[in-house]
Order: structure tokens, then sequence, then C-alpha cells
């Protein structure tokens, strides 16, 4: 999750990018990961829309939460291009997912009529967009009135790890300003309030949660990914583009986070949640 931005010209660039690296990481995440504080609010029967659904892990679950395979709900996970839709097609296939309807659109223009869905949704999204509070009144204008608006992003600032490392202090430091460079907002998190009441959002209610890796599964995974993300991703392109990072430090950093797992080794992810009303 969290891919779509607009196709506009003028939009900002995706600072991930797709490439296998990045969809294998974003695919191992589940609604019970990342969706946990909308999965109370969902019934069978729904209308859902899942902007950014990257390769479908979350959306193929919430369709289970709305009885979206059996036919009594609806879902549609929607991208701006298609190489992450192919993964979530092939993924929705071995579920025995067939009514689940994967489609590219513009997240500022989104395909559908107004009043369409009972619940849309983004995880991971508005932080890579120039334009977070258009995004979430478009959002809004999808959603059937009385409806939900949801979306969870990360807050890069508030990344926290044990043990200390000046290699992923260096990747950290980077990725922040490779997304302002980019036209987007690393530490969306903490701004989802804000962008939600900008937008005119309603009822808008505020939580947090966090993904933490500290057992030996956890650590060996979030390095894995962030250790062949650093040097195998759109990141690592955009840094030798905005002249942010050359082969050199990519490697170290990719070398810190290769070394960072331990025993002792702690890193937690803080993310900003909101509900709300159109």
């Amino acid at each position: 999750m969290g891919h779509v931005i607009s196709n506009d010209e003028n939009s900002a660039v995706y600072t991930h990018g797709h490439a296998a690296s990045v969809l294998a990481s974003h695919g191992a995440r589940t609604a019970a990961t990342s969706a946990a504080y909308l999965l109370p609010h969902l019934s069978p029967g729904m209308r859902l829309l899942d902007v950014g659904c990257g390769p479908g892990s979350v959306t193929l679950d919430l369709a289970q939460a709305v009885d979206g395979i059996t036919g009594a709900g609806q879902v549609v996970g929607l991208e701006n291009v298609e190489a992450p839709l192919e993964a979530a097609r092939a993924l929705a296939a071995a579920r025995g997912d067939e009514r689940t309807r994967w489609e590219v659109g513009d997240v500022y223009a989104l395909p559908f009529d107004d009043d369409s869905f009972d619940v849309v949704h983004a995880h991971q999204v508005l932080q890579h967009l120039a334009d977070p509070v258009a995004a979430l009144a478009e959002m809004a204008r999808v959603a059937r009135p009385g409806g939900l608006v949801a979306a969870r992003d990360a807050d890069y600032e508030a990344m926290t790890w044990h043990p200390r490392s000046a290699g992923m202090a260096d990747w950290l430091d980077t990725y922040r300003r490779l997304a302002r460079a980019n036209g987007a907002e690393s530490d969306a998190g903490r701004r989802l309030l804000e962008w939600a009441h900008a937008a005119g959002l309603t009822e808008v209610s505020a939580s947090a949660s966090t993904w933490c890796y500290a057992d030996e599964a956890g650590r060996e995974y979030w390095a894995g990914t962030w250790s062949r993300r650093v040097t195998d991703s759109d990141f690592a392109d955009g840094c030798r583009r905005h002249g942010l990072a050359d082969d050199e430090q990519l490697a170290r950093m990719a070398q810190a986070w290769r070394e960072w797992p331990g025993p002792d080794s702690w890193f937690v992810v803080v993310h900003g949640e909101i509900l709300a009303r159109p």
C-alpha cells in the first residue's frame, strides 16, 4: 500500500517506486498490521475503495472483512500504474478472490461517481503526495454521506531504533531530504488531523499505532527489506538524481542495515491514523 499519486506532471514523485524489493515489502503487510484501526468499522455488504492498494495484501484482507469474496460486499483496489496491480491480481487468484476489482486511476480525479463507497481507505499514500488535502477531499467526494474516509501514514522523523548507527541515521536523513525534493511529506503521520480538517472532513478522530521489529524474524525482515531498497529501488535513483547520495554512500547505508540486527536490536515505526466523515 502507499503508491497512488497523480499522473499529473506537477505531482510529487513516488519516492519508493515499484521495484521488486519494494513490492515484496509492501506485499507482506496485512490488515491486522496496517489497518487495525479501521477493521472494527467494517461489516458485510459494504463497498470499499482502497486507494494506493499496491500488491493487494491489505486490500484482500479488507475484502474478507466486508464479505467481498462471497458477494455481499464489493472492494476496488486502485493504483496509478499497472505494475503493482499485476502482483495484486496474482495474489487474488491465489486466494480464490474473483470479485475484488483492480483499476488504474488518479487520486486527484478518482474515476467514480459521487457517493460510490461506504469506506474510502488509503494506507501510506498521503505522505507521497504534493497535495494531500486535495486527495482527501477527492476521497471524501466518492464516499457516501455518513460513510468513512480512513488514512494511515508513517512519520519518518519519529522512527527510532537501537543500537544507534551512523549509517542508518544517514539513511533516515537522506530519505527525508529526498521526500522533500520529490515534493512530498515524509512526516505525514503527525499531519493527518490537520490535513483532514483542511479538506473539510467532519467527525475526525485521530489515533496512532506502530510497527515494532524486536524479535529475530522481524529484525531480519526489516533489515533485509531496507538493505535491498536502499540500493535497488527508486530511492537510490532519486538520491543520485538530486545529488543526495552517491553509490558509495548508498552502499554504506545498505551495509549499516545489514549490520543492525542483533539480539538486542529494536526498531519502531510510528504511524498516524484518521477516521472521518465526508
